[in-house]
């Protein structure tokens, strides 16, 4: 039976209990045979030693890190690809005699131990043979440990090369700092690993390398992770107060790019997303809004997702030539410590929580795209292959860009015919925008005087306002997703007759109808609702009647707000509409919201009216 320990108190911990114990069979084996265990400081310290680097320290690349800074304390950036499990690493052995009960603690330097096989006691000298030792694993001190692979980012990639990456060796608190998609600042000792055994002949003299982590600093965060100050609150909330703030920061997307004004709010609602909705019985409703831009070379596509990626805390951008099914959602890979198979996240994995920017969508092979359907809607990775049987998370929100199957688009073929993609997937896109690259004598010479003056002057002409920063609407956005919006019920009748209504136009259409609306649509009028309502910092979504709509849009009545609804439904019906007047006949139809926001754009009325409702 244990015997009872004495000078313990509620507060100490299985350590203190533990270590007490050890003190105390040190002394009863001091007074009999005279030979006291050795306990290293190691088993002692509550506390780890760190290197903090210094604040002048210079930021390298992966790439720059040479064997010259072997034995040295270097501070690189990297993008994390891979995280390991987090083990437990043995620090201090405690071996334990199985005849006299003797404990001796061995301290373990290094990657290699080679534990002491014979009892040194005095009670086994006098006796032969001497007692084994064995590990006392309980007894034993180990470690938090984990395994990080960092790649150097796409920017820091010269012309030519591939990326280069480090194994990162992460212990004690460090652990679980990281994950996938992280881009990171890591301040480590760069150290050699020699190679052993069967390996180390193939090899010769050639080691493998390895950071021994001291500091692990974070560059891109989520949204939630924005520590605003009390300044930055000021700054926000006067942004805030301004009249046409929902036109103001989507023109401040990408101010270099010329007109665009739809697809930018478009894109300022893909950063804000609706809300994510778990219902009790599981079902899980995705807040997440996805975008798919069309169009012509040379129309912006690709600089848009650039700058999405810029604004976004957490982003991803891939091309469809260059990514596979399992290179988006997850590939199989071995582990290089334990050997065993382990999951790598994708493209849509590593943009958990944020966005996935996919350039070049029509260029990949049918069944690669095959791969997101899971992803657009259920937001998850279903894996079951190599014995791995599990879900990863990918809620992230998609953001395409395609060229038409001819290259450039045919105007005598359909508008299925240029699109090309199957409508299992378009019904995934809350909004699909046709950019087309129309000659027109007026907007042409506008967009070569804008194009002149960002190169002459490194930055765009005047919009009549000063652009919102980059950071700005960062943290703009960041406080408008803490808002979770609700549809009240009074609208529920509106929204369900509108979505009846572009039914019925599809119905009567027939053939010549250009979209596809289903009950995604439905989802998709909610989701732009409530990210309209982020915007505006409200817990609720509203609308307004279509008399006062009008008389908003004639008269420029900046004082009234237009409804969330009514310019969620004012968007999806422009996305459709640039695909219907795309056609080779004109079978376009009137549309009286259409009509209304042209009249407001073009209105000549110098100064709005503005009176009571």
């Amino acid at each position: 039976m244990p015997r009872r320990i004495f000078g313990i108190s509620d507060e100490d911990d299985s350590f203190d209990v533990l270590m007490r114990q050890r003190d105390q069979i040190g002394v009863e084996i001091n007074e009999n045979i005279n030979v006291s265990p050795e306990l290293p400081d190691v088993l002692r310290r509550r506390f780890r030693v760190y290197f903090k680097p210094g604040t002048k320290i210079a930021v390298r690349t992966v790439r720059s890190i040479r064997a010259a800074d072997i034995g040295h304390l270097v501070t690189f950036t990297g993008v994390c690809t891979r995280v390991g499990d987090v083990k437990p690493l043995l620090e201090v052995a405690c071996l334990t005699c199985d005849c006299c009960g003797f404990e001796i603690y061995q301290e373990v330097i290094g990657d290699n131990f080679n534990p002491i096989n014979r009892c040194p006691s005095g009670a086994c000298s006098l006796r032969a043979p001497t007692g084994e030792l064995f590990l006392e694993t309980r007894a034993s001190k180990f470690i938090k440990f984990q395994e990080v692979k960092v790649q150097e980012r796409s920017e820091d990639v010269p012309v030519g090369h591939i990326p280069r990456s480090l194994t990162v060796q992460v212990k004690g608190g460090l652990t679980r700092t990281m994950r996938p998609g992280d881009v990171v600042d890591i301040t480590g000792i760069f150290l050699p690993k020699p190679s052993t055994g069967f390996k180390a002949r193939q090899t010769g003299l050639v080691a493998d390398t390895y950071i021994e982590a001291m500091a692990v600093k974070h560059q891109k965060t989520g949204y939630s992770d924005i520590l605003m100050s009390a300044d930055d609150m000021t700054n926000l909330w006067h942004h805030h107060q301004q009249q046409d703030m929902y036109g103001k920061l989507a023109q401040s997307i990408a101010p270099e790019i010329y007109g665009h004004a739809d697809v930018k709010k478009a894109l300022l609602l893909l950063l804000c997303g609706g809300v994510t909705r778990e219902l009790r019985d599981g079902i899980r409703i995705r807040g997440d809004i996805h975008v798919c831009l069309m169009g012509d070379p040379g129309v912006a596509k690709s600089q848009l997702l650039k700058h999405i990626t810029t604004l976004a805390p957490r982003s991803v951008y891939t091309t469809g030539r260059g990514s596979s099914g399992v290179g988006l959602t997850a590939s199989i890979q071995r582990d290089t410590i334990t050997g065993e198979t382990i999951l790598e996240g994708g493209a849509l994995v590593l943009a958990d929580h944020g966005i996935c920017c996919i350039d070049e969508f029509d260029k990949m092979e049918e069944s690669d795209r095959t791969a997101i359907h899971e992803v657009m809607e259920q937001q998850t990775v279903s894996i079951a292959k190599a014995g791995i049987t599990t879900t990863l998370n990918a809620r992230t929100a998609v953001l395409a860009a395609a060229n038409p199957a001819y290259g450039r688009y045919n105007i005598a073929a359909s508008p299925q015919e240029n699109i090309n993609l199957p409508a299992a997937l378009l019904s995934r896109f809350d909004l699909m925008w046709l950019i087309l690259d129309v000659a027109g004598s007026e907007s042409d010479v506008a967009l070569a005087q804008h194009v002149l003056h960002v190169h002459k002057e490194g930055k765009p002409p005047g919009l009549g306002f000063e652009p919102i920063a980059s950071s700005q609407l960062r943290a703009y956005v960041a406080h408008a997703r803490t808002f979770s919006p609700h549809v009240p019920v009074e609208l529920s009748n509106y929204i369900a007759s509108e979505y009846a209504g572009i039914r019925q136009d599809e119905i009567d259409a027939g053939e010549k109808a250009m979209g596809y609306t289903t009950a995604r649509t439905l989802l998709s009028i909610l989701r732009l609702s409530e990210a309209l309502a982020r915007l505006r910092w409200a817990d609720q979504v509203h609308s307004i009647s279509p008399l006062l709509h009008y008389l908003i849009s004639i008269y420029q009545l900046q004082q009234v707000s237009e409804g969330d609804v009514n310019e969620a439904l004012r968007l999806i019906k422009m996305s459709k509409i640039s695909l219907e007047d795309t056609a080779g006949d004109d079978t376009s139809k009137f549309d009286p919201i259409t009509a209304i926001y042209m009249v407001r754009e073009d209105s000549t009325i110098a100064e709005p009216i503005s009176f009571k409702i």
